[in-house]
């Protein structure tokens, strides 16, 4: 039972006693019970009546741990605002209002800690009498929605050479790209760039040959996330944060792909970064329900950056037989008798590939 109706009950009462026994002091004692009641309930109806409550969001979207404003204005009806104070679920304690303004604004600074979409409940004003016998609350009209997005965490080579702008598996790249784009050999076609012929079987006096090339995004690096039953959460955070990192810095480089879970192809990522933003808030909704389409890997001629969320030491099988210029195991953990390679966002990348035995940070 609320405060102000148990005091109604309470003056009744004596009331009640004062007739009963003709003791015409309690009168005055059940009047007066029954009077502070009905004032402190017309003090809180008079409070709300044109009060309102709005919320703004300075971003939909922000990375992790960094700060977005968050601002609550109340604002008062006919009589200035009442007493009472203002709770939401951002707020560490409840702001108190100022009594007879017309209006007053709360600004939040606040921190997501973990990726995701964030619904932020309705702020609300709680009005209450002087005495704390009636109350009444008044919400905001609909609740908000932040998403938060994975951060960026530097990639660190282990290898000795540093850290640098580019991530890369390759020893040398000219070499590696001349095994790797070279598919073989077929008839020149009509219109076909003279650069392509292969002028060794006209030399031999052959037939007009043309040199077949594979694709070029099949020579870039391949960043493949895997977010399959990890130990724990914070797990789980720290590969999407690194597959992500890894992502932006090998773009950077000269263009990277992205394999997320679920989809049949990787997504290429350009220098300019043009659609980050878009796999930026896929990786902010990995779960790890869904695990990647790894069949392509097989024929997969570029680098192989493997991010799994689960911390093991066997190599999925697919990564081992990959061929191409350098595998890389990427784990939340460090691996007991192994020399990691790269870190980055608290996981430990692994050279797979015995016949590349280092990275290098271009």
């Amino acid at each position: 039972m609320r405060p102000a109706a148990a005091t109604v009950l309470l003056g009744l009462a004596f009331i009640a006693v004062a007739a009963s026994f003709d003791a015409e002091p309690l009168y005055v004692v059940g009047v007066a019970f029954v009077v502070l009641a009905g004032g402190a309930a017309a003090w809180v109806w008079f409070g709300v009546r044109g009060l309102t409550v709005e919320r703004s969001v300075g971003a939909a979207r922000v990375l992790e741990d960094r700060p977005v404003a968050v601002d609550v204005v109340v604002r008062s009806g006919p009589l200035g605002l009442p007493s009472g104070a203002i709770e939401d679920d951002l707020l560490p304690v409840a702001a108190p209002l100022p009594p007879g303004r017309r209006a007053t604004r709360v600004r939040i600074n606040a921190r997501f800690a973990r990726r995701g979409r964030k619904t932020l409940g309705p702020p609300h004003v709680v009005v209450r009498d002087p005495f704390g016998l009636a109350e009444r609350v008044v919400v905001a009209r609909e609740p908000a929605e932040v998403l938060v997005l994975p951060r960026l965490e530097p990639v660190e080579s282990l290898a000795g050479d540093g850290a640098g702008a580019g991530l890369t598996a390759r020893r040398s790249r000219t070499t590696v790209a001349a095994e790797v784009d070279l598919d073989g050999l077929r008839p020149l076609r009509e219109g076909a760039s003279a650069s392509r012929i292969y002028w060794p079987a006209l030399a031999r006096g052959g037939e007009l040959l043309e040199r077949r090339l594979r694709a070029e995004g099949d020579t870039r690096p391949l960043v493949v996330l895997d977010p399959r039953a990890p130990a724990a959460d914070d797990d789980l955070d720290a590969a999407v944060r690194a597959a992500g990192s890894l992502c932006v810095h090998l773009a950077r480089a000269g263009g990277c792909a992205l394999l997320l879970p679920g989809d049949r192809r990787p997504t290429a990522l350009e220098p300019s970064l043009a659609g980050w933003s878009h796999l930026h808030v896929r990786l902010a909704l990995v779960d790890a329900r869904v695990g990647p389409h790894v069949a392509g890997l097989s024929a997969r001629r570029g680098p192989v950056f493997y991010v799994a969320a689960r911390a093991t030491a066997r190599p999925p099988r697919a990564l081992a037989h990959a061929p191409g210029g350098g595998r890389i195991f990427v784990v939340p953990a460090t691996l007991p008798g192994r020399r990691a390679l790269v870190r980055v966002a608290g996981c430990m990348g692994y050279e797979v590939s015995p016949q590349h035995a280092r990275m290098e940070v271009a």
